[in-house]
């Protein structure tokens, strides 16, 4: 009894709240044609564009965390967090997109769709509205979102990794790198609402993450509906 309850992480209760929501994410379409292979890759490279956009705010969001931070170890969390993706995770996702054809420049110039716009400014308003909580609650679809999706992926018997021109991207975020993130990520969730929740804070967290996680199954859509 007692190592099942160690288990019972604020990401858990979340996603269990909202499994659902949870479920259309991490089985949309998009994610389950990059499991098979079949993806149209105009579609891929829709997403890996605005992927790159999105990361932009991404780091914003964990601007927006060093201000929000009020004791020392918040704030090394939330600048280690902006360095890792401005000095490692923007240079590893131009790299990968240069291997579909996709140049910086050329990404930097595209126009934000209507769903990066939308999560995007969700994830800082909500951060800004509210606590250091709030915040990272409204990134955790995106941070361990991913980080399931690719573990499932690579236990699914029905993934095709041979041949897959998505294999790359699989496995990186299948990796032992991005899955240490992840648990970080979750560490750091259950330490703030160790600090600063309650029962009475569990309904509202519910709610920035069901709509979080609704906007990023709408990422996923947009990349669906990538024109020719």
């Amino acid at each position: 009894m007692n190592d099942r309850r160690s288990k019972i992480t604020l990401f858990s209760r979340l996603r269990d709240a909202c499994r659902y929501d949870w479920r259309a994410y991490v089985r949309h379409p998009f994610v389950l044609a990059l499991a098979s292979g079949n993806l149209p890759e105009r579609c891929f490279r829709h997403y890996l564009g605005q992927d790159y956009l999105f990361l932009i705010h991404f780091a914003r969001a964990y601007g927006l965390a060093a201000f929000k931070a009020d004791d020392l170890a918040d704030l090394r969390q939330a600048a280690a967090g902006l360095t890792a993706i401005v000095d490692v995770e923007m240079g590893l996702h131009v790299k990968f997109c240069a291997g579909w054809g996709l140049s910086e420049a050329a990404m930097a110039a595209l126009p934000e769709a209507d769903a990066t716009l939308a999560y995007t400014r969700y994830v800082l308003e909500t951060g800004l509205a509210g606590d250091l909580l709030d915040l990272h609650v409204a990134l955790a679809p995106c941070m361990l979102g991913y980080a399931e999706i690719a573990r499932e992926m690579m236990a699914d018997k029905a993934t095709r990794l041979d041949g897959n021109p998505y294999r790359a991207w699989i496995e990186m975020y299948a990796g032992d790198d991005y899955q240490a993130l992840a648990a970080d990520e979750q560490a750091t969730i259950d330490r703030l609402m160790a600090r600063r929740g309650g029962p009475g804070r569990f309904p509202s967290l519910v709610k920035n993450f069901r709509q979080a996680t609704r906007l990023e199954t709408a990422f996923w859509q947009m990349g669906l509906e990538a024109e020719a």
